[in-house]
């Protein structure tokens, strides 16, 4: 029998649909537990892969309005959720006309594993009615239950050293973290990594060159941390390079990877345009280094999308890097103002004197030299301002 993961997006979500009438838009990679924490919590449930919904999908508003029932008086408007929605190419008109024509009769959440945000551009005829909840992997903070919508920072709680190992070995999708299986595991990641770059990339983009860019997943697969240079990976691949940085966005809008890009605002001769790479699952990276920076960057990720989705500001992740080659790895912007510096490190204790050289120049607030291999000590990261080395364990369970 499977074990029973709860999600702390079970309890954010609730909460939304409780208090505000706008929809849930929850983007994430596949298999991150999308789907079936959003039906914990449905009356309705809607699948666009399930050729019997997408029938009902089609007919429009009024057929779902039917098929949900919701002329039927309730004490709390149904909580209606829309799967893989976006799949289907007119799918903002139709929440738009439902959500206009059927207002406080029901509360929608569309989940998807292709990037819901990507259309909050400009002309989005959806905006003002629904909010964005990235859903990432498992991370330290929702192990220890850290609660999702209290406080950025949380006071540091020790996980058990299963769900250490577990969450470093395996990584953070539930499923081979549950299991807990290296057979298992490397199965599961070969089966998700087919999918998403067979079915997903077909479904959802234009691409025709599907074997060139599965090349590039694996070479970027295997230089997770590692900065972009669209001129090499142009050559190796045999494409132009407008076509590399088309691709490598798609695959982050299909949370296959993301990109984190330099901070220069009074950095002396600061690098201005080569973003860095990482993976969003970090359990088959063989480097020591990269696995603990790519570990390191996914759970930071998570707090700085999950800070802004709950409105506790704009916060971004960047990095710092001269010309001279002096870098620091990640940099959390609050606001637009530089916050915390972040050097990670997986076993090495003595301070980077680059922690206190950029700190200076950020005028951050916090400046972190994170290792992995230290054991965790009940004492918060954040207490100090100066450049310190703290454990990657204390560290992350202070985040979400």
């Amino acid at each position: 029998m499977t074990k029973k993961l709860e999600r702390i997006y079970s309890t954010v979500f609730a909460e939304h649909i409780s208090k505000h009438r706008q929809m849930v838009f929850v983007p994430g990679p596949r298999q991150v537990g999308k789907t079936t924490t959003c039906r914990e919590i449905a009356d309705v449930y809607l699948d666009w892969d399930n050729e019997d919904h997408r029938e009902i999908i089609l007919q429009g508003p009024g057929a779902i309005f039917n098929y949900a029932e919701l002329s039927m008086l309730s004490r709390q408007p149904r909580v209606l959720v829309f799967d893989e929605l976006h799949k289907y190419s007119r799918w903002k008109q139709l929440l738009k006309g439902f959500y206009d024509t059927y207002p406080d009769v029901a509360r929608i959440i569309v989940t998807g594993s292709s990037r819901l945000d990507v259309y909050r551009r400009g002309g989005d005829s959806l905006m003002g009615r629904y909010f964005l909840y990235h859903m990432h992997p498992l991370s330290v903070g929702e192990l220890v239950k850290n609660p999702l919508s209290i406080d950025l920072l949380h006071e540091p709680k020790e996980t058990d050293e299963r769900n250490w190992g577990s969450l470093w070995t395996f990584g953070g999708f539930p499923e081979p973290f549950i299991n807990h299986d290296e057979q298992f595991s490397r199965r599961w990641n070969e089966l998700r990594r087919k999918q998403l770059f067979r079915e997903d990339v077909r479904d959802l983009t234009r691409i025709q060159e599907l074997g060139q860019l599965e090349t590039l997943g694996r070479v970027l697969g295997e230089r997770s941390g590692g900065q972009i240079v669209y001129a090499n990976l142009s050559r190796m691949i045999r494409v132009s390079e407008n076509t590399v940085r088309n691709w490598i966005e798609t695959l982050c809008s299909l949370h296959y990877g993301f990109l984190v890009r330099p901070w220069y605002r009074n950095i002396d001769k600061a690098l201005r345009k080569e973003p860095k790479w990482f993976l969003r699952d970090w359990s088959g990276i063989h480097d020591p280094g990269s696995k603990g920076e790519t570990y390191i960057a996914c759970h930071l990720l998570k707090a700085v999308e999950g800070w802004t989705d709950l409105g506790f500001g704009t916060f971004e992740l960047r990095y710092v890097r001269d010309k001279q080659k002096r870098e620091v790895d990640f940099l959390i912007i609050r606001d637009d103002e530089p916050w915390i510096l972040i050097e990670v490190k997986q076993a090495e204790t003595k301070l980077s004197p680059l922690l206190g050289y950029f700190q200076r120049q950020c005028k951050c607030a916090h400046a972190l030299q994170v290792v992995i291999d230290l054991p965790f000590v009940k004492k918060s990261c954040f207490e100090k301002q100066g450049p310190q080395v703290v454990p990657a364990r204390t560290l992350l369970s202070q985040l979400m």
